[in-house]
Order: structure tokens, then sequence, then C-alpha cells
């Protein structure tokens, strides 16, 4: 908007939700997820002359806050999301929890019921401050019209410094309603720490003096100019470098230096590489609990590595692990920085860095099918697809078993094309993979979803035809919820309880919502069916029967 434009927008009274969209636009929002409701009707008003800014109507509240978490993970910007008060904030918070955890920025605007019946328990009421208090990094409730502005430029800037992550904003009926003339608040600009030069210095000492060194890659606020810069600080020391929990995509698994990720399904001989480290470079991964093996690869308070740890937020730094150089910098500004990094000797490590490499080859190159399996080998699948799709292709899952044939078989290549929920939530990888196409219909948009997985938000199968999203969704069918029975089966053998699914036909309730659909009961026969679901210019959803009994890709359920 031009200054002559707004000074006419402030001559004039505004409504709140006016204020609000126009706030959004000020902040390049492109892009609102919601299930309308009453009560943030002026909002829904605005929205339809905001001509810049799409409104994508989902059937569920936690597919729309999926969809939100999956744009900060695409976009580096907060994805946004409107829902209506009590059950519509209820269903929504799954998705506070995901951007919570995964440090994703984003903004949940919650309806409220008016000021005046606050505390009454009027229709739908809930406490938002006390209901999110412990998952969002800040939640508020906009008392008048007049700080509409200002509540949003500081929500944005909250959401995007140190730690991204979520703010929720609950927004009362009446303040929605209510006029005012008020000025607009500019865009919020964000401010990250640079590391000092004495730091720089320090780490490269360190290095120097390393014999086994590991980087660890992980965390947000990276961009492609970031990535680059910190692969070439790897490339020039000749450093192995592991990928945090989901961030594989954070670094090129098909380099030399790529050495595999730290997460669900480690390999066995990468987890001893970081426990016998000399040199731990952590950039930007907290090494939270999945990570670190339940912390038991790296010791907390102080690791038995020598650890460098670099992390855009002060209050991450020395909350965990009392690193040797912590420094507190955004990692895009970090990441420039390497390149005043002089780089050392490799001569001491040279051969550490290629054993881990090739671990890692081995370890994620798909084994030759098992004539004892039934059904479609998912390594398999996951191996053709490592072949045909593209370089900036997004492969997005949610969680189970299956998601540990992902991590494992795929290479990723590119920032931002891994959609994977570090918290764990079921349901998410569907939902996030409609937002990433609808982002940008261009790239190729796979979804894996267990048979358990899938059904949290099947619904959503109308929202992606309805928008023309013709992402890919596979659907790993054994029957059950696997991640809980191998628990089960391990803790209490033979005793199955609640983990079995009688799931409907997965291929007719696809093409009852007007998608492309088609089911896989052999391994050869995957590779014609993807290939016709490309082409089918829809959502297409490829229902893959596998054999329960393999529950991991090395474990049998028996076993």
């Amino acid at each position: 908007m031009s200054d002559n434009a707004n000074a006419n927008a402030v001559a004039q009274p505004r409504n709140g939700g006016r204020i609000l969209v126009d706030a959004l636009a000020r902040n390049g929002v492109d892009t609102v997820y919601c299930v309308p409701g009453e009560s943030y009707l002026p909002v829904l008003d605005a929205l339809h002359d905001a001509h810049g800014i799409r409104v994508i109507t989902t059937r569920h509240e936690g597919a729309a806050s999926n969809m939100a978490d999956a744009y900060g993970k695409i976009t580096g910007r907060p994805g946004i999301c409107f829902v209506t008060r009590g059950p519509g904030a209820t269903h929504a918070s799954n998705g506070v929890h995901t951007a919570s955890e995964d440090s994703t920025p984003m903004i949940l605007f919650i309806g409220q019921v008016e000021r005046d019946f606050m505390g009454r328990g009027a229709f739908q009421e809930v406490d938002y401050r006390q209901m999110f208090g412990g998952i969002a990094k800040w939640v508020t409730e906009i008392d008048s019209t007049e700080r509409i502005p200002e509540i949003l430029a500081k929500a944005f800037s909250i959401a995007m410094s140190g730690r991204r992550g979520p703010v929720v904003i609950a927004l009362p009926e009446d303040v929605l309603f209510g006029s005012a003339t008020v000025a607009d608040a500019p865009a919020a600009r964000v401010v990250e720490a640079a590391p000092t030069a004495h730091a720089l210095s320090e780490l490269r000492a360190l290095l120097e003096r390393a014999s086994r060194p590991l980087a660890i890659v992980g965390g947000t606020g990276w961009d492609a100019d970031a990535t680059a810069a910190f692969g070439r600080f790897v490339v020039s020391n000749d450093l192995p470098v592991a990928a945090s929990f989901r961030r594989q995509d954070l670094f090129d698994n098909r380099d030399p230096h790529y050495v595999g990720q730290l997460g669900l399904g480690v390999s066995p001989k990468l987890a001893e590489r970081a426990r016998t480290a000399d040199l731990l470079i952590v950039v930007g991964s907290r090494l939270a609990e999945t990570t670190s093996s339940g912390y038991t690869l790296f010791e907390s308070p102080t690791p038995a590595q020598m650890m460098i740890h670099v992390h855009p937020d002060p209050e991450e730094l020395g909350r965990v692990y009392q690193a040797r150089l912590p420094i507190n910098a955004g990692l895009r500004e970090f990441a420039l920085a390497l390149d005043s990094v002089a780089p050392v000797s490799s001569h001491a490590w040279a051969q550490w860095t290629k054993d881990a490499r090739a671990d890692y080859v081995a370890h994620s190159t798909p084994p030759a099918p098992s004539p004892e399996i039934a059904g479609v080998d998912l390594a398999h699948v996951v191996g053709h697809l490592n072949e045909v799709l593209p370089d900036d292709a997004v492969i997005s899952n949610g969680a189970g078993n299956y998601t540990v044939w992902v991590h494992r078989y795929y290479r990723y290549r590119m920032p931002a094309t891994e959609l994977a929920p570090t918290n764990g939530a079921m349901g998410y990888g569907f939902p996030a993979a409609i937002a990433a196409k609808l982002r940008d219909p261009q790239r190729s948009v796979v979804c894996f979803a267990g048979d358990g997985c899938f059904m949290m938000y099947p619904q959503e199968l109308a929202t992606a035809v309805q928008f023309g999203a013709p992402l890919i969704v596979i659907v790993v069918n054994n029957g059950m919820l696997g991640t809980i029975r191998m628990h089960q089966e391990r803790e209490y053998p033979g005793r199955v309880s609640a983990t079995q699914l009688a799931n409907p036909d997965f291929v007719a309730l696809a093409k009852a919502f007007g998608a492309h659909a088609e089911r896989v009961e052999r391994t050869e026969d995957f590779p014609a069916a993807f290939e016709r679901a490309q082409q089918a210019g829809v959502a297409a959803l490829i229902e893959l029967r596998t054999d329960p009994r393999q529950i991991t890709p090395v474990s049998r359920l028996s076993a």
C-alpha cells in the first residue's frame, strides 16, 4: 500500500476485521487457512476484498493449523490460521503444538466472545491464555479495536524472532465489529544476532585440535544462501555432517560429506560415531530427545564430546547442554560469517569422514526384496521415488513406523523439501502436502501416510480437489497402528489390544471425493501406478498393501 493510500485509509474509520486484514497484507501474508466461524465474520468480510490474500477453507481446524505450520516451514514466514472459538480452537491446538516443538513461525487467530460476556461461561468461552500458555510463544487477547495494528506487529516479530514459534491471538467479537480511526503499523522487521569475531576464532581453534569432528545441522531460520554457505564450510573443511531429526533437507544428502540423520531409525554406526566424536559443531539444532536418542548420545549437562552450539535463541543455549562454545546467532548470519573462517587442514579426520559416508550409503541403499515378506516392499517404493522425483520435490509425512523407510531411503537434495513433524503428530503429512502444492503448483508433492495416520484427516481430500492441489498421497496400509503394536509386542507379547484397524476401501473413498485412486499389491506394479497418478491432473491416492509382519526395515513383528 502506498503512503497516500495508507493516509486515505487512516482518514476513514475501519472496523476491526478490516484493520486486521490490512495488517496481514502489510506483513506480506498471501494465504490464510481457516474453518469459518461466526465469531470472526468481519475478518471473513474483509478477506472478500483482500485480493492479494488467498483463503483456503479446510474441513477441519486441525488440518487448517497443520497447513499453516507447513506454510511456515516452506516459506520461513508465519503461516496464518483462523478458527472459531471453543471447539475450533481445541481442534487447532494440534498445529500449535507442532509449530512449538518444530520451531515454526505461525499465528493462530481465534474468535472470542464479546468482552462484556467474558467470565460468565458464555457460549464457547475459553481462557486462551491459560489454554495455550504452555505451548505458544505468546498468547494474547486484543482488548480494543485501536490496538489491532500494535498487536499484529508484535505477533509477527515474536513468531519470527529467536527460536521461531507460534503466536495465538484471541479476537473478541465486539472488537472486530467495532470501528476505529487508527494508523497501520509498518511491517515487522526481525533482528538477528551475529557471531562475534572472537567466537569464530575460537571455533576454528577448536576444530584445529579435533581428530573426529561431526557437524550436526537442524533448526529453522535457514534460507538458500545460508544452507549454501554452511555447505561451503563443510566442504572446505572436509567435515562429516549429520541432520537432526526430520531436518534432512538442510544438506544435500547426495554430497559425499552427508552421513545420515539422527532420529528415529538412526543408523547404529552413526549413533556410535556421534558418541565417539571429539568435537560436535551443532548448528540450529536443540539436540532434543529424538535427535539425542533419549539424551544418551550427548550427556547433559556436560557432553563427553567438546561441543560448539549455535542457536538463534539465547534461552536455548545452556538450557540442556553446557557447550564449550555457545554462540547466539541467527542461522543465516552465522552461516554467512563462516566464509570468513579460514579452512583447517582435514588430514586428521579425512578417513573418518570417508568411513562415515560409506556407512551412510550402505544404510540408505534399499536391500534386495525379501521373499518372506508379502505385499509391497516399501524400501523399493521409496527408492523408486528417490530416482524419479526432481530435486525440488516435497516429501511430507505424519507419524508412524512407515516414516522410518522414508527417512532412511529417500535422499533429500534441497531446503524446504521435507515436511515432517518433529513432535510426531499423526495426520500431519496430508494437510501439509496440500499446503505445499497450493503454495507452488509446479513442484511435485508426495505425501506418505500410514492407514491410521491418513484417517486422521481423510476429509481433506475435499480441500485438495476443491482448490486444485494435484498432490499424490501414498497410503501404507498394514491394517494396524504399527508403532504402538511394535511397542505392545515388546512389552506385552501376544496381548494385542486396541491396535487393529478396520479400514475403509481407500480407493473408493478417494474416488468419491473426485480424486484419482488405485491400489497396489505388488512392488513391481508401483512405478506404473505412480506414473498414472502423476498424469492424473487431480489429487491422487495410491494405496499400498504391505505386510504387517515387517514392522521396520530390519525388524519383524514376531521378533
